[in-house]
């Protein structure tokens, strides 16, 4: 049959599908037979195979970390008052300057306080010469006691033997006993001079005490802040802060961590001292070491963490109160951990899975158990073994048993050598 017969035989069944239409004319126009070959020709080898980058399974010692953002704070900060009033006369630093402990800071007029003192003094003189006189006359009036009492006795046994008047006798009992009242005020009046003694001496005291205060020395070693009150002004003791000074060698950084990593943490710091190392915001500065020193007696129930604290030497005043810093946390050192970049790793339904590219460039999806990360890789407890190699980017077109072509080998690093990832591959 033509093919002019055969179109016309299907315009006299119009229910035969068009689509099988097209198939025959296409049919003439090519060789004879179904199963030929055509224009197309025979496939080429690697075509279907899905482009993937890849990385190659590690084996390292990882480090066991908790990265936070901190807060350093000033290992101890003090405000600096005025204790005594007066006009502040000198001021011995610059703002900003580094103080060591007992350096002059402020000078406040002393000449009230040094007239306060000379009277005090004064004041004690007077005091030591009454003492002395109220002692004088003491042993005066012993001694005329004595002479009167004696006395009193003669004349009594005279008047027993009616030699003396009765009138002679009472007499000089009468004196006796006025002597004897006499000798009882002189002691309550040393006793009076030595307390006034003890009074004046404790003003003297107080007054010495005052004077010092007029000079204003740095009770620890720091850093000043901004001067508050200038040279020339009047300051009110106890109300103004002068300056305020901030120690920062060593210094502290404080920062909070999840309340599930207590125990971890209670655990490691039971065996020996936990490392901790902090980086400022900018990627170029270098990280300080320091350890962790303080852990709170109290999760915070708003937050759900627990605040920390790790003291730096900060020898070379990298970390400056206020700032924000990264802080890393090591517990410990994994050894021979399994590592592979973090973005080999997919979460599906029935949990994470990287797929392994085998032998004959086929993919394998295998379920993998996740550690800890660190930096851009990823620990992988259960699942892989050193030397495989895993998909990195591509995943979204794969399958477990799809074919692929390797556009890179990205393999496992050790911490901090930024070498090496994407390196040529097949």
């Amino acid at each position: 049959m033509t093919p002019s017969e055969n179109q016309e035989k299907l315009h006299r069944h119009p229910r035969f599908p068009w689509a099988a239409l097209v198939c025959l004319g296409m049919l003439a126009s090519i060789t004879p037979g179904c199963g030929g070959k055509g224009a197309a020709g025979t496939q080429k080898r690697g075509e279907g195979a899905v482009p993937v980058a890849v990385a190659t399974v590690a084996q390292r010692d990882v480090p066991i970390d908790v990265e936070v953002i901190g807060n350093v704070e000033a290992y101890s900060t003090v405000a600096v008052k005025a204790q005594v009033g007066g006009e502040l006369v000198k001021v011995y630093f610059n703002e900003g300057d580094s103080v060591h402990k007992g350096d002059q800071l402020f000078e406040i007029d002393r000449r009230p306080l040094e007239a306060a003192l000379n009277q005090a003094q004064a004041n004690q003189a007077r005091d030591q010469a009454l003492f002395g006189q109220a002692e004088a006359n003491l042993a005066r009036d012993i001694a005329q006691q004595e002479y009167v009492q004696a006395q009193a006795e003669r004349y009594a046994e005279l008047f027993k033997s009616g030699i003396s008047s009765r009138d002679q006798t009472e007499q000089l009992r009468a004196n006796a006993n006025a002597i004897s009242q006499a000798v009882k005020a002189d002691r309550a009046a040393i006793e009076s001079a030595r307390a006034q003694m003890a009074a004046g001496k404790a003003a003297m005291e107080n007054t010495t005490v005052q004077l010092g205060y007029t000079t204003i020395r740095s009770p620890i070693d720091g850093r000043t802040g901004n001067l508050m009150v200038k040279q020339g002004n009047i300051v009110v003791p106890n109300s103004m802060d002068l300056m305020i000074i901030n120690q920062i060698q060593p210094i502290y950084v404080t920062f909070a961590v999840p309340e599930a990593r207590l125990s971890e943490i209670k655990k490691y710091m039971a065996h020996g001292k936990v490392p901790v190392f902090a980086q400022s915001q900018d990627a170029e500065s270098a990280r300080e070491a320091g350890l962790l020193t303080f852990v709170d007696n109290a999760v915070d129930l708003t937050t759900g963490t627990i605040k920390l604290k790790a003291t730096f030497p900060n020898a070379e005043r990298r970390l400056w109160p206020g700032q924000f810093v990264r802080v890393v946390v090591r517990l410990a050192i994994q050894q021979n951990g399994i590592v592979v970049p973090n973005q080999a790793v997919q979460t599906g339904q029935e949990g994470q899975f990287v797929y392994v590219v085998k032998a004959d460039r086929t993919v394998e999806q295998r379920p993998v158990l996740v550690g800890a990360r660190v930096e851009q890789d990823l620990v992988i407890n259960r699942g892989l073994r050193p030397g495989e190699t895993v998909v990195t980017e591509g995943q979204l077109r794969l399958a477990p048993g799809s074919r692929v072509q390797l556009r890179g080998d990205r393999g496992g690093r050790p911490e901090g050598d930024r070498q090496g990832r994407g390196k040529p591959g097949s």
